[in-house]
């Protein structure tokens, strides 16, 4: 509730800064645009800030409070949870369908305040809608802090790094009830490996004399020890989801800069480099209907599995398809090269005659990359994750997306340094017709097949969650 008030007064702050005159810089005359005063600025970027605060509050717990909706004892509700979350990452692409067309259109033409006001009445139509079905929803009971268990384990396994682990698990501390000490998570199987972890849970000679268990600093069920192997297991797999993120980056740079020396003119109608990442939500929007309806069935009846893919087959094949990406616009890279040579443009700075909707299948194949792995991670840290800790491990999935930028712009810049070094043009120059983005996609193209196989090996050895 919290996140999405933040959500709310941030959309309503833009408006007013769009909207009021006291709160909007004074209007251009000719080509002198007077600078907004500290207030105004003030104002803006309290609504932004809040927007994404709001954001990233609302975007880690609202795929795993869609699919708490879903009982996993139901045969049929356990399936219709796997094409939950294909439909919500379907809904927040026509989302994105619609922001970056119709209300760009609207905000050009109209003006900003319009612009802004629309999504705030959506954002308080869509508050309203959602607190109306508070009594239909099935609520996961708060377990409090996962940080502090991971520490609690971390401090009691230390305090006991002398201890032996007994050879029979049995022997570890855990709740005699039936439901775990953690509110709302089921208990975890102990599960071998990350032996130093389960000393937490060794009673010790000085536990036992007082009979007090109760100091989860000196001693941690074995639930609560499995939760933190449960995140140390599931570390290479997030990890090689960054390298994805950095490829899925390139479609809001490189493409662009790609795009920009293309022929983006059909008619008298110029389009924008940048309009073209519309292509990306295209291919989702089509490719989650298909994959759900079709690809689903088809692979349940060779796999037996309810889904058709388990989550790692699932990742695996989009991160082979962004391969494929990756492949497709160093071709088309290598075709304008070959034109800008022919043409004598190399030493211009100019697009040469290559349609920009050569691009297309670059962007296709992100978004195809997109619906099976961003898709089966949601899906694969929701299942996994122990039952109190599943906003976390969503809110980990997320951040691969911004840590993929940042490893996109690192890339980036070791590129530039090292080719340019001896005063080459390098292969990423002003002029791209002297360069060689071509390579610099083959690179990335490399670093995805590398990722790929590190991802299988890692797929392989990764054990599941076992709970009670």
């Amino acid at each position: 509730m919290l996140n999405l008030t933040k959500l709310s007064l941030g959309m309503c702050t833009l408006t007013l800064s769009a909207s009021v005159p006291a709160l909007k810089p004074v209007e251009c005359v000719g080509s002198i645009c007077p600078p907004a005063s500290p207030a105004q600025y003030a104002v803006f970027f309290f609504g932004l800030y809040l927007i994404a605060l709001g954001t990233g509050g609302i975007k880690p717990c609202v795929s795993s409070f869609g699919a708490d909706q879903f009982d996993d004892t139901d045969p049929q509700e356990r399936v219709k949870k796997g094409s939950f979350f294909n439909w919500f990452y379907f809904s927040i692409n026509i989302g994105a369908l619609i922001s970056s067309s119709l209300l760009v259109y609207i905000q050009d033409n109209a003006g900003w305040g319009l612009g802004f006001g629309i999504p705030a009445l959506f954002m308080g139509i869509a508050i309203a809608s959602f607190f109306s079905g508070t009594t239909l929803y099935r609520f996961q009971k708060p377990g409090g802090s996962p940080i502090t268990r991971m520490c609690q384990v971390l401090v009691a396994s230390f305090r006991k790094r002398n201890l032996e682990v007994p050879s029979d698990s049995s022997l570890l501390y855990e709740t005699q009830e039936g439901s775990s000490a953690i509110e709302g998570s089921r208990k975890l199987e102990h599960s071998n490996g990350l032996k130093c972890l389960d000393k937490a849970a060794v009673i010790s000679d000085t536990d036992a004399k007082s009979g007090d268990f109760s100091n989860p600093w000196r001693l941690c069920t074995v639930t609560q020890v499995e939760e933190l192997k449960i995140l140390v297991r599931m570390f290479p797999i997030w990890a090689t989801g960054i390298v994805f993120s950095a490829v899925y980056a390139q479609m809001s740079t490189m493409f662009v800069e790609q795009g920009m020396l293309m022929d983006t003119t059909i008619g008298s109608f110029t389009i924008p480099p940048a309009s073209l990442s519309t292509f990306d939500v295209i291919s989702v929007i089509c490719w989650v209907p298909i994959y759900d309806r079709i690809i689903v069935p088809i692979a349940r009846k060779f796999t037996g599995k309810e889904r058709g893919f388990s989550q790692l087959q699932r990742m695996g094949i989009g991160l082979f398809i962004s391969v494929l990406s990756m492949s497709a616009a160093a071709l088309v890279e290598i075709r304008r090269l070959q034109l800008a040579k022919e043409l004598g443009l190399v030493d211009e700075d100019a697009a040469v005659p290559l349609s920009i909707f050569w691009q297309i299948p670059q962007y296709m194949f992100v978004g195809a990359a997109e619906v099976f792995t961003f898709i089966g991670q949601l899906e694969f840290f929701y299942e996994q994750s122990p039952d109190a800790m599943r906003s976390l491990c969503s809110a980990l999935s997320l951040l691969t997306t911004s840590l993929g930028n940042y490893l996109s712009s690192f890339i980036l810049t070791m590129v530039t340094y090292f080719t340019t070094a001896g005063g080459k043009p390098g292969w990423i120059p002003d002029n791209l017709n002297k360069g060689h983005l071509d390579y610099y996609f083959w690179l990335l193209a490399g670093l995805s097949v590398i990722n790929m196989f590190v991802y299988i090996v890692c797929a392989k050895k990764y054990k599941q969650k076992k709970a009670s």
